[in-house]
């Protein structure tokens, strides 16, 4: 056999394939309490030590420690005032000096969503650190990510505050707040985070085509809770049996009225994206028409026809359709974002809600990380106040 030849080629382990191979073949049946020491055992092989994994908490402000064997804890991380917070909002690594060695901060990304940080101090950091480390912590946010359904422990670590059972139903109904890919991007905010009953989205990737819906139902607490969860449900079983867009309210409108009084209904806004043209349409139920933001300034609303909200028996709503440019973004937000008020004030509107994007939306900046900002900014310049659900979520489509 000639030298050369597949059947001669070395196929012994590499260190770095040792390693990254140690966690994988352990992944499968790793308790999820297991995943920390698994990490600082691959962390001490690389040389390194006090591992970290940081995890977001539900209200967007900080990057708290995940507990377990090994893993380093300590307080939270200010998203906002940290090396961690930096590494987070721009998902890049950041290596921060220290006395005696490298803190080197990685994101924990997932399907193009961000659960939070990790983050391993090392003597001293080269390209094959680098190199194994974000292949680690890739490993990490995916193990995370499959164990999540069953386990509480990263719920738990994320709440710093008690949840409203109302709250517990939309944070369980959501999808990953944020989604990155090659030609699409969407991230959403919802406030008050525990509490947070109404207001709920959903969205879906299926080959070239982008979905999303956004609902408000009427009320607060658990009712409210109940009738967002028959409406996302109601939607997602639409989408997944592939009607028509104007049709999905149908079916959605359907749901609400056989199941609750005739007096309850939600609102709604259902989209479909054209992620290879960027051909945009959308039917709008009693909703707050989105706002197109062109070279990061609001150029327009998208208003469009619009039916009875869902629940109430409307008509069949007409189609809009918008063509997109490269980088344009759609802002969807429910009502609570523009029109609470101190008492005795006027509402906060939309115009102030445009001259806040105008500011925020700038270049070079991670989508979750314009919409966390604008969230975070517009409740306060609201007064801190959240009488009711305000809820945004911002779609880019790269083109």
């Amino acid at each position: 056999m000639a030298v050369g030849s597949p059947a001669d080629r070395d196929r012994s382990e590499s260190f770095g394939e040792g390693l990254l191979g140690r966690l994988m073949d352990r992944a499968h049946e790793l308790a999820p309490h297991l995943v920390g020491p698994a990490l600082a055992d691959a962390v001490a092989r690389l040389g390194g030590r006090e591992p970290q994994i940081l995890l977001q908490d539900y209200g967007q402000q900080n990057l708290v420690p995940l507990p377990g064997d090994g893993l380093v804890g300590g307080a939270p991380h200010p998203i906002d005032r940290s090396d961690a917070g930096r590494c987070f909002l721009a998902s890049r690594r950041v290596e921060a000096p220290l006395p005696g060695g490298v803190r080197v901060l990685l994101p924990l990304l997932d399907g193009g969503d961000q659960a939070g940080v990790l983050a391993v101090t090392l003597d001293a950091v080269d390209d094959d650190h680098r190199r194994l480390l974000r292949r680690i912590a890739g490993l990490i946010a995916d193990m995370m990510q499959t164990k999540n359904g069953h386990t509480d422990l990263f719920f738990r670590t994320r709440r710093s505050e008690p949840m409203s059972v109302g709250a517990e139903i939309q944070w369980s109904l959501l999808p990953p707040l944020s989604m990155v890919t090659p030609h699409v991007a969407v991230a959403g905010v919802l406030e008050p985070a525990y509490d947070v009953a109404g207001d709920s989205f959903d969205y879906a990737l299926n080959e070239d085509t982008f979905h999303l819906a956004m609902i408000d139902a009427m009320g607060h607490g658990l009712d409210a809770a109940t009738m967002a969860t028959v409406a996302i449900g109601a939607y997602r079983h639409a989408r997944r049996i592939s009607i028509e867009l104007s049709e999905i309210y149908l079916f959605m409108d359907r749901a609400i009225a056989e199941q609750f009084a005739p007096d309850h209904f939600v609102t709604a806004q259902m989209m479909r994206l054209d992620t290879g043209t960027g051909r945009l349409q959308w039917v709008n139920a009693g909703h707050p028409a989105p706002m197109l933001i062109r070279d990061h300034r609001v150029v327009r609303r998208l208003d469009s026809p619009t039916t009875l909200p869902v629940g109430f028996g409307g008509d069949q709503p007409q189609v809009s359709a918008v063509a997109l440019e490269p980088g344009d973004r759609v802002l969807c937000f429910t009502d609570g974002l523009v029109e609470e008020h101190a008492s005795g004030q006027e509402q906060f509107g939309e115009e102030r809600l445009i001259d806040w994007v105008n500011r925020l939306d700038r270049a070079d900046r991670e989508l979750a990380a314009v919409a966390r900002d604008l969230s975070h900014t517009l409740k306060k310049a609201r007064g801190g106040a959240t009488s009711d659900d305000a809820t945004l979520v911002l779609v880019e489509w790269r083109g």
